[in-house]
């Protein structure tokens, strides 16, 4: 945003003072950065990150003590009394004892403390904190791919640009060729057609600098879409040509396969704490009838205050029954995976190999691409000269110019094409 800031500023700057500002270089390295910076998929880091937040909180609250209030109202057909040969006696006694009630309720609050569980909260976070990595890596390699449509839009804008100069270069000589025969026509020492061919040659020639013209610009709307700023072609650098040394490749991938590792040790973890017991402390007050004074209640059916409190422990023996199923699940997982990371080390190093083989090919073509230029150029000069002498005609010397311009393209082309090898192999060891 500054950058662009800047360039519109100075751009204003130029017009206002009515001078002539030079445009700002932008290598290939700051267009893939601009790129992921602009890519509306960054966003998801920040919504990731979030969530994380958000299961982690959740989770560390299951140690806050739990609060839990409730009532019943229950009506027995059987409920605890007095043998009758006690009962004979309170009424010997004088005492009316009518024995519990068959309607009983009770309304409370209960407390309870989680002391111990076994890891199951620790094993919690560390899946969650895996799963948030394994979600980063897989954001990671998504946004690795908008690297090759940078670099493709990129070095599209340059091979199209080596055209236009060439092109460029053909029209120059041609429009020289011409001056040449309309002098030549003017005197009578050739044809009114030589001229014209040469004129319908420079017509197709400007033809193709149209096509190339409107194939930058369209390049380049493409690229400014990706990075968020104007572009001008003219701006953009070619990059080095030197190849990486390191050929051990450094993919998202590989750093994705290793969050899947984790977190499927840490759902082992998390099947090794399901088995392990609670411990946990617990308080109840309530107010009801009857009390935990039993004897009291037969007594009196007046309701009381009652609290009791004590330490809990709790073991579900449920996850026995499928530890072996999930461990192998778990177990198949990282068998996918390292399936997976074999498959992709495989597939990478076949590329980078075919990379630096279309490497060594092209810069055995760029060595000749000198000397072919050299020899089409004399050629294209001695057929001008035989030309003027009236050894050869204008056809033949439209195709030695022709010769000439398309070694010089193919040669602007292979330089291109031996610099986008290059960075193909970079792209594919991430280096």
């Amino acid at each position: 945003m500054v950058k662009l800031i800047k360039r519109v500023f100075l751009s204003l700057l130029a017009v206002s003072a009515g001078v002539s500002v030079s445009a700002e270089p932008l290598t290939l390295e700051e267009c893939v950065r601009m790129a992921l910076d602009n890519y509306p998929l960054l966003k998801k880091y920040r919504l990731t990150e979030q969530s994380e937040r958000l299961s982690l909180s959740d989770i560390n609250k299951a140690w806050l003590p739990s609060i839990s209030l409730y009532a019943q109202a229950t009506a027995q057909n059987v409920v605890p009394a007095f043998p009758d040969a006690l009962s004979g006696v309170l009424d010997q006694m004088g005492s009316n004892v009518e024995g519990l009630s068959k309607i009983q309720w009770k309304a409370g609050v209960e407390l309870s403390q989680t002391i111990w569980d076994g890891g199951v909260s620790k094993s919690k976070r560390n899946i969650e904190r895996a799963r948030t990595a394994r979600s980063r890596a897989a954001l990671d390699v998504e946004l690795y791919a908008i690297r090759q449509k940078v670099e493709d839009l990129y070095f599209g804008i340059l091979l199209t640009r080596e055209q236009l100069a060439q092109n460029r270069l053909t029209l120059s000589l041609l429009a020289s060729n011409r001056d040449k025969l309309s002098s030549m026509y003017s005197n009578g020492t050739a044809m009114r057609s030589d001229v014209e061919m040469v004129e319908a040659q420079i017509l197709s020639t400007e033809q193709r600098q149209t096509e190339a013209t409107c194939a930058i610009d369209s390049y380049t709307r493409l690229l400014e879409i990706y990075i968020g700023e104007p572009v001008n072609a003219e701006e953009l650098v070619k990059p080095s040509p030197e190849e990486p040394l390191d050929l051990m490749p450094d993919r998202p991938e590989q750093r994705m396969f290793d969050a899947g590792e984790a977190l499927n040790e840490a759902q082992r973890e998390s099947v090794g704490a399901a088995l392990m017991p609670r411990f946990g402390l617990f308080a109840q007050g309530y107010y009801g009838y009857p009390g935990i004074d039993y004897f009291k209640s037969m007594m009196s059916r007046d309701p009381s205050f009652n609290l009791l409190a004590g330490i809990k422990v709790t073991w579900n023996i449920d996850p026995f029954y499928t530890r072996r199923n999930n461990e192998s699940r778990i177990a198949v997982a990282d068998g996918n995976i390292a399936a997976e990371r074999e498959t992709f080390l495989l597939n990478n190093r076949l590329k980078s190999e075919a990379d630096r083989a279309k490497i060594a090919t092209m810069r055995k073509v760029v060595e000749d691409d000198g000397r072919i230029i050299e020899l089409r150029a004399n050629i294209r000069k001695a057929a001008e000269s035989q030309l003027a002498n009236g050894i050869i005609d204008t056809t033949a010397l439209l195709a030695k110019i022709t010769d000439e311009g398309q070694a010089r393209l193919s040669a602007a082309y292979h330089e291109i094409q031996l610099l986008q090898n290059i960075c193909n192999l970079k792209l594919t060891l991430n280096k």
